[in-house]
């Protein structure tokens, strides 16, 4: 198999989960291997997974949004789509950041339209 990874991955044995639908739904799996980059994950059972998720490594306080790149029954390939800060944002937090987000995007649309509509 043609390894395409822009750097070299470190083998690692760390518990993690997936988490999509603004961390409502969550699969534990185990990181086999990571870089900064990118990582592979494995499922005790067969998953299925939207092609954006959040890999959360709680021992490590890691929280990162990834693209899935490919894909087997029980494993998943993952591109990190933000720089690794370190910063560890709760669960909770990241939820309403989100939340906050998705109002001001509806309230600026509100406005544009209000806009619109005065001229």
């Amino acid at each position: 198999m043609l390894d395409r990874r822009r750097e070299r991955r470190g083998r690692t044995y760390l518990g993690g989960q997936v988490a999509f639908n603004d961390r409502w739904c969550t699969i534990d799996c185990l990181v086999r291997n990571m870089s900064r980059s990118g990582a592979r994950l494995e499922f005790p059972n067969t998953v299925l997974v939207p092609s954006d998720v959040e890999l959360l490594i709680p021992l490590r306080g890691h929280s990162r949004r990834a693209h899935v790149i490919w894909k087997q029954p029980k494993a998943l390939g993952i591109s990190f789509l933000d720089e690794d800060t370190g910063t560890v944002v709760p669960i909770e937090v990241a939820r309403q950041i989100r939340k906050l987000k998705a109002e001001r995007d509806m309230l600026a649309r509100r406005v544009r339209e209000l806009s619109e509509s005065s001229i």
